[in-house]
């Protein structure tokens, strides 16, 4: 029996002011389980999943998914008015000496993945160099909900 093939799934990022549905495409591995995948990176705007997360494809909601399985990765997202050359050369060094990854990367934004044990306050001081360029912006992708309260996944999984 041969392994699994990694494939390119399409969830729902949200919807344009037309009403429209944004849709980003990602790179998965298909688990055994029937319609459920981990991601091969994080996105660069679906909400509430990082890299190595579990989901599972709804049915009858195209684009739409559950959680099965959280990895313990943290989605962290870089967007720049201009070119991100300058950050990006200074950032991701500082991001893969803390163990994290750089996901994706476009002309005006880039986006890391970088396992929770790290600690929020580490993090956020090798993303100071973001907020110290005064033309870009960062946020994690899978920390709050909707109305910015924290999710809190993390708690169970930093537990001693």
């Amino acid at each position: 029996m041969s392994s699994p093939e990694p494939t390119v799934i399409e969830l729902l990022a949200g919807r344009h002011p037309n009403g429209q549905p944004v849709i980003e495409r990602l790179p998965a591995m298909p688990v055994g389980e029937r319609n459920q995948f981990w991601l091969l990176q994080s996105p660069m705007f679906v909400p509430g999943i990082a890299r190595g997360d579990c989901i599972e494809l709804l049915q009858n909601t195209p684009g739409g998914f559950r959680m099965r399985m959280r990895s313990g990765q943290l989605c962290v997202r870089v967007f720049c008015r201009d070119d991100i050359d300058a950050i990006e050369s200074e950032l991701t060094p500082a991001v893969e000496r803390i163990g994290g990854k750089l996901d994706i990367r476009t002309p005006r934004a880039l986006v890391y993945s970088i396992h929770v044990a790290v600690g929020f306050t580490e993090i956020e001081k090798v993303f100071a160099v973001v907020d110290a360029a005064g033309n870009a912006q960062w946020s994690y992708g899978n920390v709050y909900d909707g109305n910015g309260e924290p999710l809190l996944w993390w708690e169970e999984l930093l537990a001693p």
